[in-house]
Order: structure tokens, then sequence, then C-alpha cells
């Protein structure tokens, strides 16, 4: 299958944009990302979901606070006990209202100044969904992160027909009705390879923007690791045949 299948946009729909952000013990990073989601302009309203997956370092309490403030265009929801970030990204995708759903990690791996471009084949009907490629124009972080991600994306390519170059980005972005009719599995950081794995089988067409990447490493808190990878593969294997 390629990715040049039926367009099912509706460009003119796309009113309201939707920021769902899964949290786990980001205290050190959380204000800011949130600051600068809001300060980025991006021609449509947009609202933040902000879902947080069981903090214990503080985050929690700060969400909570700045909840009770009432702050406009927010959403806020709590996990009773941790999730991962899949089951944090469901509750998310649920709570959404925007006609557009894109993902931000609550860390400053990603820049939310760049949803313009993301956002933008989208509104002018060029994709059906749009994902933020940190290698489409040369790595951006250490050989061997680049090289275990390659590999995680051509595996995936195998099975889905896309030729992608970064399956597992977390820029992502979806017509809200279109993620929200995508039944997902995954809890930890299964998400990726699941829901590229749905879209292909729903012939979906996904086109990838270049995006830049500051990779934090695990003494800055980074979640990530190699048995999250060693899953990545088996999940490729499984949502191909399983939706």
């Amino acid at each position: 299958m390629s990715d040049s299948s039926t367009n099912n946009v509706s460009p003119t729909a796309f009113r309201k944009l939707s920021v769902v952000i899964p949290v786990f013990n980001e205290r050190n990073t959380i204000k800011e990302i949130l600051d600068r989601v809001q300060s980025v302009k991006t021609g449509l309203e947009t609202e933040l979901v902000v879902v947080d997956d069981f903090s214990t370092d503080g985050t929690r309490e700060y969400l909570q606070e700045l909840e009770a403030n009432e702050p406009p265009n927010m959403r806020f929801a709590y996990h009773p006990h941790n999730r991962g970030k899949g089951a944090a990204l469901r509750t998310g995708f649920q709570l959404a209202t925007g006609d557009l759903t894109i993902v931000q990690d609550a860390d400053l791996e990603y820049n939310p100044d760049e949803y313009p471009n993301l956002i933008r084949p989208l509104i002018e009907g060029k994709a059906d969904i749009v994902y933020g490629s940190r290698f489409k124009d040369g790595p951006q972080s250490e050989a061997w992160h680049t090289f275990g991600n390659q590999m995680l994306t051509v595996f995936s390519n195998l099975f889905t027909g896309y030729r992608l170059t970064d399956m597992e980005t977390c820029y992502k972005v979806f017509p809200t009705k279109t993620l929200q009719g995508i039944p997902l599995r995954s809890d930890r950081f299964g998400f990726e390879p699941e829901i590229t794995a749905k879209l292909a089988r729903r012939k979906l067409r996904i086109l990838e923007v270049p995006i830049s990447y500051s990779r934090r490493h695990y003494d800055e808190g980074k979640k990530i690791n190699w048995k999250d990878a060693v899953a990545a593969f088996a999940h490729i294997i499984r949502f191909r045949f399983v939706d």
C-alpha cells in the first residue's frame, strides 16, 4: 500500500486545535511547555488537554493548582494510578473537542512553534494525517538513537506500506473524528507503532514534515528505554493483523 490513497480530509471543517499533553513526573518542564504551547499562533482556536499519569514529583499538585484558577481553553484529567503514555493519550483523545488533535510531550524535546507547519497540510487538504519527522532532513541526535529509530521505522514500513522516515515521532496531527474512531489498546509507548498500523489499515495518507529535535537524556528525566524499543517490534507485527 502506498501513502497516496484517496483524500478523506475536509479542510473547511478545521476551526479548533486540541493539544493533548500526557504528563508523568515533569515538574521541571511542565510550566514552560504549557506556556510555549499557549503562545503559539496557528490561526485556529486552541485547547490544551493535559492528562497527568499519577505524577509523584509535584507535577500533579502544580496542575491541580493551575486548574483551580480555571484557565481558559484548558482541560485536565488525572489517572488514579500510573498507566503509561498510551493510556494517558487515550484519555486525552476522548476529551479533545477540537477539529484537529496534535500530540505534545511534556518535556522540551519538541518545539511547539512548529505547529503551523504541521497543521498546514491538513488545512490545505494535502494529507489525511501529518507526522513531524526528526530525520527527514538528516539525523538530529546520537548515531545509536538515530539508528534505533530508523530500524523501527523501516520495520514498520515493511508491514504498513508507508515510506516514513520517523514512525516513532511524538508530533502527529489527526482530524479528531478520525482519531476518536480508531480503537487504541497500548498503554505504554506502543502507541506509535499501533496508530501507524491502524492508519495503514484504513488507507489514510500520512505526510511527513521536517521538525527540529532537542533530545534529552535519562538523567534529565527521559523515560523510554530499550525494553520499549524491543516491545515496539512486537507491536508492529501484532497491529498489522489486529485492529
